[in-house]
């Protein structure tokens, strides 16, 4: 290798924040979204740089190729299909984060929604859909990384995409709207308001808990449908409610529950029409710890 490693090491950094977001939307984990990452910095430190002509799309499929290995080793370890209580990674920024001039690649632009989605295709369909749709990297590049075809390469991502459109809820992506809901959510579960939160909530809500293997009792792990149903659980736990903060979650409001400073949950939500359609809460006080989760008062 002929470029001077510090040299080489800053123009990688240039591309990292690009890199994160394709290994985040390819495997849904901040941690494994990393390990990735640093992959694909080791692999470019065993390569010869004159070699490669444009260095953000060599990057970008090296990345892809690393994902591709963990998503297909994540499936060959998985005996069991993927359980419906399950939630991502979250991504978490505080609200000030909010630039309304700038729409920035962010990994935290892919709500957990679609993500929950991704995770149910295949792995050369989850890859090609991330690559293609989100990132444009054409067929041509993405074939040798699953070992199709450029022809079929294009049918997994139609597949990926029909699949995409057809499970993702519709959603409201005004901030200002998403955070008038979340703040009366809020008030109402403090105040133990449960018309309030009926009103707050669909009809046909769906609320999904992530609280990993060992958590038990009524903060167990679980899916709970429906306004009233969904309002009950709300008021079950409204001793948390003056510890929520607002925070971004994904790229869209949602809030962090941290008393003395130490995260217990992150929920985000589905926003459509004022009410909330879906909330998504990970509890799991094993994967909590490993997230980058700052808290800030609103």
């Amino acid at each position: 290798m002929n470029m001077d490693t510090e040299l080489l090491a800053d123009r990688f950094q240039e591309h990292r924040d690009h890199l994160r977001a394709v290994a985040y939307r390819t495997l849904g984990s901040v941690t494994e979204a990393e390990d990735a990452v640093q992959e694909a910095w080791l692999r470019l430190g065993r390569t010869d740089t004159d070699e490669i002509r444009n260095l953000g799309g060599w990057l970008t499929t090296v990345v892809g190729r690393v994902c591709f290995d963990m998503l297909r080793s994540r499936s060959a370890r998985r005996e069991q299909p993927m359980d419906e209580t399950f939630v991502p990674d979250p991504v978490i920024r505080p609200l000030s984060s909010i630039d309304p001039e700038h729409e920035v690649l962010e990994a935290d632009s892919v709500g957990l929604a679609l993500l929950i989605v991704l995770e149910t295709l295949e792995p050369a369909e989850r890859l090609t859909f991330v690559l293609h749709d989100m990132f444009a990297v054409p067929f041509d590049d993405i074939a040798p990384i699953v070992e199709r075809s450029s022809a079929a390469t294009r049918q997994l991502a139609s597949r990926a995409r029909r699949r995409v459109q057809g499970a993702s809820p519709s959603a409201d992506r005004d901030l200002g709207r998403q955070r008038q809901v979340l703040d009366a959510f809020l008030a109402a579960s403090r105040g133990g308001d449960f018309e309030a939160l009926v009103a707050l909530l669909h009809p046909d809500v769906v609320l999904r808990v992530d609280s990993g293997a060992l958590v038990r009792g009524a903060a167990a792990s679980k899916v709970v449908r429906g306004a009233k149903t969904v309002a009950e659980q709300a008021l079950t736990f409204r001793q948390f409610a003056d510890m929520a903060r607002l925070a971004l979650v994904n790229g869209t409001v949602g809030m962090v529950t941290a008393p003395e400073g130490r995260p217990i949950s992150v929920m985000a939500v589905t926003v459509a029409d004022g009410r909330i359609t879906e909330m998504y809460i990970l509890a799991d006080p094993e994967r909590l710890d490993r997230l980058d989760l700052p808290v800030e008062d609103d």
